[in-house]
């Protein structure tokens, strides 16, 4: 039965007026920083136990950032978004809550609202949408979900946090109509619609203010006029002061335990700058905070459904729903008449060509803290092999999509000591002497966000006996920043290995610069890379993997392989090089020579469907010579099932972009995402994404809501309404074809005057039969027709204005006024 109620709210109340009243003044700011990378201090004269905090959104990672326990991949927030489903969204935050429950931790963070402002984003594939107001009941169901079994969710980057580029020290000036209507609704939705006990602060400036010090922002408009009650903690070390970020609002610094906050706010407050009151406040939001998670002792947390057993992230039913959510948000974009594929195309005798490493190495993933280590990750070409058997699809590996290699692959190496896969990790101090020695089945250690006997070493030496058959050409090398010695055999190596000019710091542990090196495998040779750590955050991993073919030997072989497929299915995409934290894209194309080789495929194959592999928008310079296009996003561990689910029409690809694809670079209307003189200029005001494309000269790709699936849709009639509920719209479907087939009924409203048009609502027509004839309800959004008055410093309600009833703004079927 639900635990949380009443009394329990009294109870931490009691807890607060106690800490208040007894704690001296540097006990309480003690509990204002973090214990350590991912936890809080605890406080036993309080029953307070630490907190433990893990990083999401796509999974329950832990305290260590590598090599952690094995825990569930989930599809990313963009594939999820695509089927624009709160069920499904509802129900993520219910199993990522399992899994917090799994490992002691209290509050997942996630998820994601930044907008898609630019899609040169990095860090798009960790977000939902282009849109705010998708944006932010996607993510509102999600924080439901989480939140229903005394798990705490935090909801980031707040706000303004659209890039990568310099985010540390970036100034993102916005207009307020702009934060208002884009940047801070989704914020806004989430906490009116479910109330997350947490939000996280961003990195960057906004109009000149840090976020962890905006006055207006966090204690003007989130705490007190939206009357928030929850914890604004800081990105990990983004809080720059003392004074003036306690005073703007900030309640939590983290990582710890050093910090800008100790000593200097204890001293700012006994010199005026600071009042005890307001340290009290972040307390409460603190202890609060550990009243719902249940960190108090005798207080039961703040659920209202009983948890069952927990799930394992191997188990048959977390594979089976994880596969149903990445195929649910996969894009059918071209090729309706081309799939799914017929059986009866594929034989022993005319095999299923499948080309691209891609399909080999499926991105399942982005990189940075959203990554987890899974039990498993199955390859779309494991998939399709698994679905209609090893005889029937030749896998072909493609052109080389990274510029870096990847760490070791465990069952490529073995710890000289052990004998088991993995690698052999040696740690001295500052005068030489052994610190540690373990064994790691990870080829990569994290120093500095992590524990473990290795940290505040000054020295690492990581080891590893080569797989690989005697006589073996080998690439070898290393990954992390610093000064290194590589030695196999007789060979001993010395370089360095740096950052690119302009890059933070996180990207030497993100999207780590490597060194590699060709050997020949020989018996009793062992691989030795020592690193001089530098870094007080670093990382140092292996890499060992086979000598790749040359890109011209590749598509040689996939045009040759093509020309006897009917079809050839070509897999392209981006990597964790380019959808990751840290780092922006510097164009839309596809890595390498992934062009090439479809250009190459579609020249010889009778039919080519593409599978894009990627969270965010490419280039498709080849649409008009392939016959088929599906998006399927980076669709977590169980991505291979799930396409070869859609491709052979076990499920309907039933998803819609929540992105507008440009067709491209420098297309759209906000682009650019370096800062110039330290500023990021959101020139483009509120005409983001769709809004600044309708209307334009420019025609994107694909629109916004765009999507095939199976259905051919005959939108009838609509009907506008108001109630006391609000508006809505009643929408008259039918299905023409001759498949069962599910829509996403979308309405626009397009103001009168100058305001571009938004989203304002959007309803799911599940599995409509051919020749159905259905009456869909749409109710629309009210915060969506608000438009803010800049002069007058607040919102507008303009009657009016026109609704679009479309499939995407690139297919509008119905066109009637607002009254």
């Amino acid at each position: 039965m639900p635990q949380g109620n009443e009394a329990s709210a009294n109870a931490i109340d009691d807890v607060i007026a106690e800490a208040v009243r007894e704690l001296d003044l540097a006990a309480k700011v003690q509990l204002l920083t973090g214990a350590a990378a991912f936890s809080l201090h605890g406080n036993e004269a309080l029953g307070l136990r630490p907190m433990i905090f893990s990083d999401g959104p796509t999974g329950v990672r832990g305290s260590e950032f590598v090599g952690g326990k094995k825990v569930a991949l989930f599809p990313n927030a963009t594939l999820l978004a695509q089927a624009w489903d709160e069920v499904a969204a509802e129900g993520v935050g219910e199993m990522l809550a399992g899994e917090g429950h799994a490992q002691n931790v209290d509050v997942v963070l996630g998820p994601t609202v930044n907008l898609h402002r630019s899609p040169l984003g990095g860090r798009l594939f960790e977000a939902y949408a282009e849109d705010p107001m998708l944006s932010g009941r996607l993510a509102a169901a999600y924080i439901r979900g989480v939140q229903r079994y005394g798990v705490g969710a935090c909801v980031k980057h707040y706000v303004a946090n659209e890039s990568e580029t310099q985010r540390r020290t970036v100034n993102a000036r916005v207009s307020e109509a702009a934060l208002r209507e884009l940047y801070l609704l989704p914020f806004e939705i989430c906490v009116a619609d479910s109330h997350p006990w947490t939000i996280m602060a961003a990195y960057n400036d906004v109009n000149g203010v840090a976020a962890t010090e905006h006055d207006d922002l966090n204690n003007g408009v989130l705490k007190s006029e939206w009357g928030w009650d929850g914890l604004l903690m800081s990105d990990w070390g983004a809080t720059k002061s003392a004074a003036p970020a306690a005073n703007g609002g900030l309640d939590l610094v983290m990582p710890g335990p050093r910090g800008p906050w100790g000593d200097q706010l204890v001293a700012a407050v006994r010199s005026g700058d600071v009042a005890e009151a307001t340290i009290d406040d972040h307390l409460a939001r603190l202890l609060r905070l550990a009243g719902r998670v249940g960190a108090l002792g005798g207080i039961a947390a703040e659920a209202t459904a009983e948890l069952g057993s927990v799930v394992a992230a191997d188990s048959t039913a977390m594979k089976l729903s994880l596969r149903n959510l990445a195929s649910a948000g996969m894009v059918l974009l071209k090729g309706q008449d081309v799939l799914p594929l017929q059986d009866s195309e594929i034989t022993d005798d005319s095999p299923l060509v499948l080309i691209g490493r891609h399909a080999l190495e499926t991105t399942l993933q982005g990189g940075g803290s959203a990554s987890v280590r899974p039990p498993h990750q199955i390859s779309i070409a494991e998939g399709l092999t698994e679905a209609i058997g090893e005889g029937r699809v030749r896998a072909l590996d493609g052109v080389a999509v990274r510029h870096n290699p990847t760490a070791a692959a465990p069952e490529s190496i073995i710890d000289p000591q052990t004998g088991r896969p993995g690698m052999r990790v040696t740690s001295f101090d500052s005068s030489g002497v052994e610190q540690a020695s373990t064994t790691s089945e990870v080829a990569e250690l994290l120093l500095g966000l992590s524990s473990g006997p290795h940290q505040g070493a000054s020295v690492l030496e990581l080891s590893a006996e080569l797989v690989a058959a005697p006589g073996t050409q080998m690439l070898v090398g290393v990954r992390g920043v610093g000064e290194w010695t590589l030695s196999y055999g007789d060979e001993t190596y010395a370089f360095a290995t740096t950052l690119l000019p302009g890059d933070s710091r996180e990207v030497g542990f993100m999207v780590p610069p490597s060194w590699n090196h060709v050997v020949e495998t020989a018996p009793g040779r062992i691989l030795v890379a020592r690193l001089v750590i530098s870094e007080r955050i670093a990382l140092a991993g292996l890499v060992v993997q086979p000598v790749p073919t040359p890109d011209e030997q590749l598509i040689a072989e996939a045009e040759r392989a093509a020309s006897d497929a009917e079809p050839a299915i070509v897999v392209v995409g981006l990597t964790a090089e380019q959808e990751t934290e840290a780092i922006d894209k510097r164009t839309l194309a596809l890595p390498g020579r992934q062009d090439d080789l479809v250009r190459a495929v579609a020249a010889a194959a009778r039919r080519t469907v593409v599978v894009i592999n990627s969270a965010t928008p490419v280039l498709m310079p080849w649409l008009e010579e392939v016959d088929a296009v599906l998006c399927v996003g980076l669709p977590g561990q169980e991505g291979g099932h799930a396409v070869a689910d859609a491709l052979l029409g076990k499920v309907e690809p039933t998803g819609r972009l929540v992105t507008t694809f440009p067709g491209a670079d420098g297309d759209g209307p906000a682009w650019n995402v370096t800062p110039q003189d330290g500023t990021l200029d959101y020139a483009e005001g509120t005409r983001v994404g769709y809004r600044g494309w309708y209307g334009s000269d420019v025609e994107p790709a694909f629109w916004f809501g765009a999507g095939l699936g199976w259905g051919v849709w005959d939108y009838r009639s609509a009907k506008p309404e108001r109630s006391n509920d609000g508006e809505s719209l009643t929408v008259v479907l039918a299905n023409t074809a001759d498949r069962p087939s599910r829509e996403v009924v979308q309405v626009y409203w397009q103001p009168e005057g100058s305001a571009p048009v938004r989203l304002v609502g959007y309803a799911i027509a599940d599995e409509m039969l051919p020749g159905e004839e259905r009456i869909v309800a749409v109710a629309c959004d009210p915060r969506a027709f608000r438009l803010w008055d800049e002069a007058a410093s607040g919102w507008t309600m303009p009657p009016g204005g026109t609704f679009l009833v479309a499939r995407g703004l690139g297919d509008i079927r119905l066109e009637l006024p607002r009254a």
